[in-house]
């Protein structure tokens, strides 16, 4: 089976090399950068093709003779990387994270008889497949938390993080409206905000931060009160909204000595250096998935837990595996067959189906990746 990854940074590499480990899938990898494809290539032996995603028709070449794609590209490409991969009728496993809504892709997919698994990843990803398992449990859900983040495991001032995936996606986080519901009403906050302390073990004290980060579950989940927040080591939530009220995070150009700048673009390019993880760089995912609700007439509290660390003996960073190897499980479901719908599906809508929860739990424990599930009465 022929799958072309969309995509060879951190995560797409992660993608491409797991894949490549069985026999059963022969792996492309496509990205405009020639050391990375270089780099799979020697260590690898993964096949790569220079491919630009911005220019017309690029996307289409690179995918017209796979059997599944991934798209690992950044957050602004996605969308229409998506929507060009339906058209040339691909299965696609897709976590770019776009800001753009996938549904309205839906019709399209159906009609292609296409399936595309859209935000694969970890959160969002196996964060909604967990809580759309539990919501199919339950009688009624009543209340939802999501809590994540990748954190360096050395802290380094001033900001104390490093970015896992695409720096300019982290900007984006820190700058998109955060829509959250709360007593049965959709709200729209800052991101940034609602900061809150929680602990946890083996790390200490950590700070969360309202999101964007339920996306889909905000059409598929019914639950009066539902928030995503970002996890990260106390105080820098209040230097980034420092950068952004200030207006460095802004993408509308402004006049700099007669030249037209985008304040956003000069701050990436001094943040970027900051956030990049170099050799030698170690990070942790955390996360924890609160679900309450009903069943039976008992009020319960399920929660999940994962932490997650650097792997040495692959130097594979923890947010690359814990998205990766989410994606690679999603590929290996498709190509078994456990999952056929055609349509834009979130992982939410897969975590209906006990069976294919079950195969991506076992792949992703095999691969050292747990989540650890608890379940008591509700304020106990």
């Amino acid at each position: 089976m022929k799958v072309v990854v969309l995509g060879a940074g951190r995560v797409g590499g992660a993608i491409a090399i797991d894949l490549a480990k069985d026999a059963e899938f022969e792996v492309r990898v496509a990205d405009r950068d020639p050391r990375l494809l270089e780099c799979l290539q020697a260590r690898h032996g993964i096949a790569g093709d220079r491919v630009d995603f911005s220019v017309e028709g690029a996307t289409a070449r690179a995918v017209a003779k796979a059997d599944l794609v991934v798209s690992a590209v950044p957050g602004f490409l996605g969308y229409r990387t998506l929507q060009t991969v339906i058209e040339a009728r691909k299965r696609v496993v897709d976590i770019a994270f776009f800001p753009e809504d996938p549904f309205t892709l839906n019709d399209l997919a159906r009609a292609n008889g296409v399936t595309a698994l859209v935000d694969c990843g970890v959160a969002p990803g196996m964060s909604n497949l967990l809580i759309g398992r539990e919501s199919a449990r339950l009688d009624r859900t009543t209340r939802v938390r999501i809590y994540v983040g990748g954190l360096p495991t050395v802290r380094v001032l001033p900001y104390e993080y490093k970015a896992g995936f695409s720096p300019i996606d982290v900007i984006e986080e820190y700058t998109r409206p955060s829509r959250v519901v709360e007593a049965g009403e959709l709200r729209v906050k800052p991101a940034l905000s609602d900061v809150e302390f929680i602990e946890v073990e083996g790390i200490g004290t950590l700070e969360a931060f309202v999101t964007d980060g339920l996306r889909t579950l905000l059409e598929t989940i019914p639950c009066s009160d539902m928030a995503e927040k970002t996890l990260r080591y106390p105080g820098h939530a209040e230097r980034m909204r420092l950068l952004r009220d200030s207006g460095f995070l802004d993408a509308k150009p402004i006049d700099v000595n007669g030249a037209s700048v985008r304040p956003v673009d000069v701050a990436a390019a001094l943040l970027f250096p900051l956030w990049e993880m170099k050799d030698g760089d170690e990070d942790i995912t955390v996360m924890r998935i609160v679900v309450d609700g009903e069943v039976g007439g008992r009020a319960v509290r399920i929660a999940y837990t994962l932490a997650d660390r650097f792997d040495r003996p692959t130097a594979t960073s923890s947010m690359a595996r814990t998205t990766g190897y989410t994606a690679a499980m999603a590929v290996r479901m498709l190509a078994k067959g456990l999952f056929r719908e055609a349509g834009v599906v979130p992982p939410e809508s897969v975590g209906r189906n006990e069976d294919c929860v079950r195969f991506l739990l076992a792949g992703l424990a095999e691969r050292g990746i747990v989540y650890h599930r608890t379940e008591a009465p509700s304020g106990s």
